[in-house]
This record gives structure tokens, C-alpha cells and sequence, in this order.
């Protein structure tokens, strides 16, 4: 894919993720203020929790690790965008997820010093999260899943006959 384009869809949807997470992260901390409502009953509610950790609040406290970390892998998607001429656009999509999300929880981190989370699962015991943390974990999935499919597919195009 074209360099341009490539980079354009990952940062499209970088900013994309950004905007729905600080968006509704803004009103999750307006809206839920009083208190928990629930959004599908018995399946998921909208509760205001401030998490100064990382996912199950592992490493409460440790803002700045977290800071640190999620800048790391943010430039680290960018720069693999920026340098893989061949990486199809849904990849670089994928990337722009994990990078929107991951930039999405480092602005709450660095201004606020922990991060907004709302979503809460009713049915099951499970860590309250946000819109960042939807697109961290989709994008690493399909990151994943992606780059096996980009890897075999140009290890497949070095192969000659001989080797089949």
C-alpha cells in the first residue's frame, strides 16, 4: 500500500479512538456522577470508576510506568506503520486502534494521574473499562491475527516452485 495512504488510515483511526474515548470518557465523568445506571439490564451498566492502575488494577499507583509503557508501544505501531512499505491498510488499521486507545488512556494519565473507566459487565465479574481500552483490546487481537496473515502471505511470495 501506498505510504500516504497507509499512514493516513492508521492515523484516521488513531484519532478516531482518541476522540470516541475522550468523548464519552467526558461524559461517563458528568453523567455517572450520581451514580451507576444500568445500559443493558443485567448485562452491562455504566458506572464512574477512577483506576489509577492498569487492567484488574494491576500496578495501582504506577502512573508513570503506565505513561511510559503505553508512549512506548504508541510510537512503536507508528513507527512499524511508517517503515513496513507493504502492510496492508487493515493492519495499519489495527495498529491505529492500539495507538488511538493506548493515547486515549496516556491523556487521561498524564492531566488526571489515573484513568476514567465506565463500562461494567452485570453479569459477570469483571474489571470496569473504557472506550480505549475496547480499541487497545480489538486492536491487538486483529493486530495479531493480521500480521500472522501478512507474514505467511509474503513469506508465501518468496517461495519458488521448488520449494512448494
Amino acid at each position: 500500500m501506498a505510504g500516504n495512504k497507509r499512514i493516513a488510515v492508521f492515523g484516521g483511526v488513531a484519532v478516531a479512538a482518541v476522540v470516541l474515548d475522550q468523548v464519552s470518557k467526558a461524559w461517563a465523568r458528568t453523567a455517572l456522577a450520581g451514580g451507576p445506571a444500568p445500559l443493558v439490564p443485567g448485562v452491562m451498566d455504566l458506572a464512574l470508576v477512577m483506576n489509577t492502575g492498569a487492567a484488574f488494577s494491576i500496578g495501582s499507583g504506577s502512573t508513570w510506568v503506565f505513561v511510559i509503557l503505553a508512549a512506548a508501544i504508541c510510537a512503536a505501531c507508528a513507527v512499524w506503520v511508517v517503515h513496513e512499505k507493504a502492510m496492508p491498510a487493515p493492519l495499519a488499521a489495527a495498529l491505529g486502534a492500539v495507538a488511538g486507545g493506548g493515547v486515549g488512556n496516556l491523556i487521561d494519565r498524564v492531566i488526571a494521574g489515573q484513568v476514567t473507566d465506565f463500562f461494567a459487565t452485570a453479569f459477570i465479574d469483571f474489571p470496569v473499562f473504557n472506550v480505549a481500552d475496547i480499541f487497545v483490546t480489538c486492536g491487538v487481537i486483529l493486530s495479531l491475527i493480521l500480521a500472522w496473515r501478512f507474514d505467511a502471505a509474503r513469506d508465501g511470495e518468496g517461495q519458488t516452485r521448488e520449494d512448494n
